[in-house]
């Protein structure tokens, strides 16, 4: 197992491999990059081991100098490096050099496609985009797209292996699924505050105490069926439909300007108190390690 490219998604990914049995080998082009990684794959493993209540087989992790040596006898690629065109297609290239005709190439792209990716690569059929929400060590959800047919199965059983949430796009699109989701959201939680409709706290308060809160254990689609009432999504639409395109009619396109920016910041500095980003994130983490629990117990 390779993890190319060491930041939060690389570090993310590799507590997770080795969490569930597999040798994990490490590369990034930083320099010194190595002190940072182990301290956040310790305790990341940590996190894995409180809610698996420590019964994990772990892998070993090693970190290694080059791309070469990384991947040579590696089954599966994690690509994770920034989201340039160039320096992933130059990447491949090392790799493709590299590795065997069997082994899957997957890149954890954010935004870029498929086709885009791919094109320099000379075995097409052993690509797929498979990005993770942040951060994947806890976050259940991958998003995978690969035309090819036994790539996509083997990546299937790759993630469910991990007891991780595969969805397939049947199409690409920039964002993928859950990204063009998020961006719509944060698009007019921007504008509310642009237009001085309520503040930054407010907005997040808002969306965690709200729709976050139900989303956690429902989809869009599902609780707008429920919405509906006995008659579910057709009655919904039926009845409501109009009075959500007229509401659709009235969201914002905001453009960030350098006064809208100043506000944003200023209103996220305000909600944080004080609070580092690494205390947030440590707050975050222990939040989503309680839902975790919470999902298993109701077998979601």
């Amino acid at each position: 197992m390779a993890v190319l490219g060491a930041g939060l998604i690389g570090q993310s990914w590799s507590a997770l491999f080795a969490a569930y049995g597999h040798d994990v080998i490490v590369w990034d082009p930083a320099d010194d990059w190595t002190p940072g990684f182990h301290a956040f794959v310790d305790r990341a493993l940590r996190q894995i081991r409180a809610l698996e209540s420590g019964d994990i087989l772990e892998g070993t992790i090693r970190c290694t100098p080059t791309i070469e040596e990384a991947v040579a006898s590696a089954s599966w690629v994690q690509e994770n490096a920034p989201e340039s065109v160039p320096l992933k297609h130059e990447l491949y290239a090392r790799v493709e050099a590299a590795i065997g005709p069997e082994t899957i190439i997957a890149s954890s792209t954010s935004s870029l496609t498929w086709s885009v990716l791919s094109e320099p690569l000379a075995l097409k059929e052993r690509f797929v985009t498979a990005h993770p929400f942040n951060p994947p060590h806890l976050m259940p959800l991958v998003e995978i797209f690969a035309p090819d047919a036994r790539t996509r199965d083997a990546a299937h059983r790759f993630f469910t292996g991990l007891e991780r949430r595969p969805v397939f796009l049947e199409k690409e699109a920039v964002g993928h699924i859950a990204n063009r989701l998020a961006s719509a959201l944060w698009r007019e939680a921007v504008h509310i505050v642009d237009q001085g409709i309520a503040s930054v706290a407010d907005v997040d308060a808002a969306l965690v105490h709200g729709p976050g809160l139900r989303w956690s254990v429902q989809g869009a689609h599902m609780a707008y069926h429920l919405g509906g009432g006995p008659g579910g999504l057709d009655a919904y639409l039926r009845h409501l439909g109009p009075s959500q395109v007229r509401r659709w009619a009235t969201l914002g396109t905001p453009d960030l300007t350098e006064a809208l920016c100043r506000r944003l910041v200023q209103g996220i500095e305000d909600e944080a108190a004080g609070r580092s980003v690494s205390d947030l994130e440590s707050e975050r983490d222990a939040a989503l390690m309680r839902i975790l629990r919470a999902h298993r117990g109701a077998g979601q």
